[in-house]
C-alpha cells in the first residue's frame, strides 16, 4: 500500500493520549492523512461497516469489547483485505509471534518512542511488515497449539464475536440481545463452535480461546 494524502487509517485504543502519540507519528509520515479514532471495539466494527475506503487499521490487542487476539481474529476474518497493525504493550516473543501467525501485519510495541513508531508505520504503510528486530519470529510452535490455532481461524466472524460473550459469562438471551438476533441463532452457532473447535461444552470453548490466546482472552465462568 503506497502512502498517499487519500490514506484512510483507523487508531483503535481505549487510552485517548495513545491514540494522539500515534496520530502525530502518522501524519508525520504521511501529512494529510484521514484518520478515524476509535476508543472501543464496538466503534472500530461500526467504524469499518460504514467506511469502505479504509487502509490500515492500527490495533490494541486489550481494549472494552476485546482481549487477547480475538479481535484480530475477527478483522482478519471480518475484513481480510484491510491491514492490521497490532499496537500493544504485551510485546513479549510469544505474544508477537502469534500476532504475526492470526494475519497482522505488523506488531509495534508501546513501548518504543515516536520515533521509532515513525519508522514502523512508514516501513507497514509502504506494504512492508515490521516487527521489533530482537523478537526471532522463526522460533517453533507448539504442535498442539497450532492444532488450536487451526481449528480457532475456521470460526465465521460471527462465530469469533459469540466466542468472545461466551468469555465474558453472558447467557445466550444476552448474546442474542447484544447481536440483534433470535436466541435460536445463538444456540446454533455454539453448537458450531463446539463442532469446530473439538470441545463437548461452553466451558471447553473457552478454556481453547484462553489456551490460544496465552490466557489474554477474557475468561469469566461461562453460564449455561
Amino acid at each position: 500500500m503506497a502512502p498517499s494524502s487519500s490514506t484512510h487509517l483507523v487508531i483503535a485504543d481505549d487510552h485517548p493520549l495513545f491514540r494522539g502519540a500515534l496520530r502525530e507519528a502518522v501524519t508525520s509520515v504521511v501529512p494529510g492523512t484521514n484518520i478515524d479514532e476509535a476508543g472501543a471495539f464496538g466503534e472500530l466494527t461500526a467504524l469499518l461497516e460504514k467506511e469502505s475506503d479504509i487502509d490500515l487499521v492500527l490495533l490494541d490487542l486489550s481494549m472494552p469489547g476485546v482481549s487477547g487476539f480475538s479481535g484480530l481474529i475477527y478483522l482478519r476474518a471480518q475484513y481480510p483485505a484491510i491491514p492490521v497493525v497490532v499496537v500493544s504493550a504485551s510485546d513479549d516473543g510469544e505474544t508477537i509471534r502469534r500476532s504475526m501467525e492470526f494475519g497482522a501485519s505488523g506488531f509495534i510495541p508501546k513501548r518504543f518512542g515516536v520515533e521509532t513508531l515513525r519508522e514502523a508505520i512508514s516501513k507497514v504503510m509502504n506494504g512492508d511488515i515490521w516487527t521489533p528486530s530482537d523478537v526471532d519470529l522463526s522460533t517453533g510452535v507448539d504442535p498442539d497449539m497450532a492444532k488450536l490455532r487451526d481449528r480457532l481461524i475456521t470460526l465465521t466472524p460471527q462465530q469469533v464475536r459469540v466466542l468472545m460473550m461466551l468469555s465474558e459469562g453472558l447467557l445466550n438471551k444476552q448474546i442474542a440481545y447484544e447481536l440483534g438476533v433470535s436466541e435460536a441463532t445463538i444456540k446454533a452457532h455454539v453448537s458450531a463452535i463446539l463442532q469446530k473447535l473439538g470441545v463437548e461444552s461452553r466451558t471447553q470453548a473457552v478454556i481453547v480461546a484462553a489456551k490460544i490466546s496465552g490466557n489474554q482472552w477474557r475468561q469469566s465462568e461461562p453460564s449455561t
